[in-house]
């Protein structure tokens, strides 16, 4: 059964200095693109486009062949858009229906692009693959009825992840707290990994010498699961207030950093194929739904108190804090990480170096509530606040 998905699912050319899901091209939160304009202080990004937004929230962007892809929401349903990057006008749109009354805005996930296919993970529990061309549905799966999830307090905003041609959602019912879908059809493959509630963190795949594990940072642990099968391999309880664990883990090694917010914390964690452990734990990097950068051995994130932190990843030692950031989002590129404030959204560009902050320039691109990370693609930069997207040149 999974030859014939291998086939249809093998990589079709995509551009460079694409931003295909969450996180980017290589999941780690960085762009690979070089060659910024850095002088912000003299010259600032220059507008190139904008477009209004309805949902109110926090989805993210993503771009590949050409086009933006996000999930807006208007009256009554939520709105799959597909915009030109060259001109920001609309390619197509598809919606499904939404009607629950917003919850910091509606569907807060990030669209995936792979082979012709563009997979969004609703609020509600709908996953939905759609045609990337021409935005016609090819299958949807309700994967809250179909496993008897249990909705978070405030829904599912795991965006789509595919590895090895397998979909991996969190639907969070019994014994179904990860499933595995086939991309092509969203049959089922496998479900397991406990029933813990579904958090907020998008899943990642890690290595144990040979054997391939799926981590997955539910409502109230971090877990670890046969990529075959999705049998629990091991499991660390990490209970946060609201069963908010939101930063996508970063695996390092045998090891695994993990934060949360609310007055919770980090720890490093390391793993094997059949346990895990928590080596430290400390409260010195609270971050409730920004993933850190993780560059030359240390990590980068906002956090609950406003601060942008830089910690040794080993030791969890605080290098610096920076007030200043709350809870804005950021992403990386060619040495430095671009980070929102996200209360005021002022765009800072700060140089990733653990011996001090340095920044190197900021501006205001759109202003406002900023959570949202911000995200480059082919030499350009893509900002939302809650009621606006647009795009700037970073050349």
């Amino acid at each position: 059964m999974i030859l014939p998905v291998a086939a249809a699912l093998l990589p079709v050319a995509l551009h460079a200095a694409d931003w295909p899901r969450f996180l980017g091209p290589k999941g780690d939160g960085f762009s690979a693109e070089t060659g910024i304009q850095k002088n912000w202080n003299e010259s600032a990004p220059k507008m190139l486009w904008s477009v209004p937004l309805t949902d109110d929230g926090f989805a993210g962007p993503a771009v590949a062949g050409g086009k933006l892809f996000i999930i807006d929401h208007k009256g009554t349903e939520d709105v799959v858009r597909a915009i030109d990057m060259a001109t920001g006008k609309d390619v197509w749109t598809y919606s499904y229906e939404d009607k629950k009354a917003a919850n910091y805005g509606f569907s807060n996930s990030t669209p995936l692009i792979l082979a012709g296919k563009v997979y969004v993970n609703g609020r509600l529990g709908l996953v939905t693959c759609l045609d990337e061309k021409t935005g016609k549905k090819v299958w949807d799966k309700d994967i809250r009825a179909t496993f008897k999830g249990k909705k978070p307090r405030w829904e599912y905003a795991i965006s789509p992840f595919i590895d090895d041609n397998m979909l991996i959602v969190c639907p969070g019912g019994p014994d179904a707290a990860v499933v595995a879908l086939n991309p092509l059809t969203g049959d089922t493959l496998w479900q397991g990994g406990g029933s813990d509630v579904s958090g907020y963190a998008t899943p990642l795949m890690a290595m144990a010498g040979s054997q391939k594990l799926y981590i997955v940072f539910t409502g109230v642990s971090l877990i670890g699961v046969d990529a075959a099968d999705g049998k629990l391999l091991w499991r660390v309880p990490w209970k946060t207030e609201y069963d908010v664990n939101g930063a996508t883990p970063i695996v390092m090694g045998n090891t695994i950093f993990i934060t949360s917010g609310y007055g919770h914390g980090c720890a490093l964690v390391q793993f094997s194929d059949n346990d895990a452990k928590i080596l430290w734990e400390n409260k010195d990097m609270q971050s409730r739904f920004g993933t850190p950068l993780f560059f030359a051995g240390h990590l980068y994130s906002t956090e609950d108190s406003g601060n942008l932190t830089c910690m040794d990843a080993t030791t969890g030692k605080v290098a610096w804090k920076q007030p200043g950031f709350e809870m804005g989002g950021f992403t990386g590129i060619d040495g430095v990480a671009l980070v929102l404030d996200g209360k005021g959204g002022e765009l800072a560009m700060v140089k990733l170096a653990a011996d001090k902050y340095q920044e190197l320039g900021r501006f205001k691109p759109l202003g406002g509530k900023s959570w949202t990370a911000p995200i480059i693609s082919d030499g350009k930069l893509i900002v939302r606040n809650k009621t606006t997207l647009a795009v700037f040149s970073l050349k």
